[in-house]
């Protein structure tokens, strides 16, 4: 399922967000957080598989996903994997309540898949700083 959330029509290309998260209310959360960052159009899905196929309709378009580890089907990296294969310029978030092996992250950070990690819970203002920083340096390598 996704929602549209912010509904002006931005011109700017690369400003699609989206939020990736299994449990209801936890995207909800953060699509709500989002709703508050103007120039931005905020997606949400509970199911990888729909979020991977507005990826491919719009991934010119996307500036951020942000995707939980744990979801069915595929796991958040596999999910950001996949999206930074289809567009590398792309940047990524990725979130959980759980700890996760730092080789493991530092891999994955090295190689780009994943441009930042936050672990659950978060509070509103650092995930809207977060995404802020994360669409700013997406339009900073575009004008280049």
């Amino acid at each position: 399922m996704f929602a549209l959330t912010h509904t002006s029509d931005v011109l700017n290309k690369n400003n699609i967000v989206s939020v990736v998260d299994n449990e209801t209310e936890t995207a909800h959360l953060l699509l709500e957080a989002l709703h508050t960052i103007s120039g931005i159009k905020v997606f949400k899905f509970t199911d990888p598989s729909m979020a991977l196929e507005h990826f491919k309709t719009n991934k010119e378009d996307y500036a951020l996903m942000i995707s939980n580890l744990r979801l069915p089907v595929i796991n958040g990296v596999q999910l950001l994997k996949t999206v930074k294969d289809l567009n590398p310029s792309v940047r990524t978030v990725l979130i959980t309540e759980y700890e996760i092996n730092d080789k493991i992250l530092k891999e994955y950070n090295k190689n780009e898949i994943i441009n930042s990690f936050m672990k659950k819970p978060f509070k509103h203002d650092e995930i809207i700083s977060e995404v802020n920083n994360q669409v700013s340096y997406m339009k900073s390598i575009n004008k280049k």
